[in-house]
């Protein structure tokens, strides 16, 4: 089993579902009290929001590249970058360490490929929506985003960093988030990204009004995916 990186604490409680699907995952494939071996950066969420609403994507680059560089010292040989939101700099961080930064996108991505989505709605954090990479890379493989209106982007932004990543979640926040989707859906949206790591905590993809993807579990699943194939593929062989 190949060591698993992770980035965390941005937030934690997402950190904490990122963990157990991933230990789920591998003891589904290979059964018993099977676990991941993995090893986690949790870094102080505080201080990555600070450097977030100062617009100092740098500091942040070099505050995540050193995390994924000493994953990679104590044995990774894949890097998660658990939130969306800092894929903005995952060009950075690749570039700073030696092994694979699995990229959220590219899998959320395939995953609406997979299912010949090609039209989702995003939500997630303002500057997922506004920045312009998330949806530049999907646009890369065929897929056109959708993002809500000024008004619900600030009120996505604010559910997911004063009540999701608080650990409270709120049943008029998840009528209102419902309310952006059937507004999407009236606009010509075919699915949903999931596309900040806490929404799950709010919204269930299987039960929304149109098709949703999950892009915590979707991450979860490749990293699982990469660290057994050397060992599935041995198996086969043999």
């Amino acid at each position: 089993m190949r060591r698993i990186g992770l980035i965390g604490g941005m937030s934690f409680e997402s950190t904490a579902v990122y963990y157990r699907l991933i230990n789920e995952a591998v003891r589904a494939r290979l059964g018993g009290l099977a676990s991941a071996d993995l090893v986690l950066h949790s870094v102080n969420f505080t201080e990555i929001v600070d450097m977030q609403k100062a617009g100092r994507w740098d500091l942040a680059a070099e505050h995540l590249s050193k995390s994924a560089a000493d994953l990679q010292a104590a044995g990774a040989t894949c890097v998660l970058i658990c939130t969306n939101t800092m894929h903005l700099i995952a060009p950075q961080i690749q570039n700073a360490c030696g092994i694979p930064v699995i990229h959220i996108i590219d899998e959320t991505a395939q995953a609406l490929k997979t299912r010949g989505l090609r039209r989702p709605l995003l939500l997630a954090t303002r500057y997922t929506m506004e920045h312009g990479f998330y949806s530049e890379r999907m646009k890369a493989q065929g897929i056109e985003v959708m993002v809500p209106d000024a008004d619900d982007r600030t009120d996505i932004h604010d559910i997911i960093f004063t009540e999701l990543c608080a650990g409270r979640v709120e049943d008029a926040s998840r009528l209102r988030t419902t309310a952006m989707i059937d507004k999407a859906k009236a606009a010509g949206a075919d699915s949903i990204i999931l596309g900040c790591t806490e929404i799950c905590l709010l919204l269930d993809p299987s039960d929304l009004p149109l098709p949703g993807v999950d892009s915590t579990a979707i991450h979860a699943q490749a990293a699982v995916d990469f660290a057994l194939g050397k060992m599935e593929a041995e198996r086969s062989a043999a």
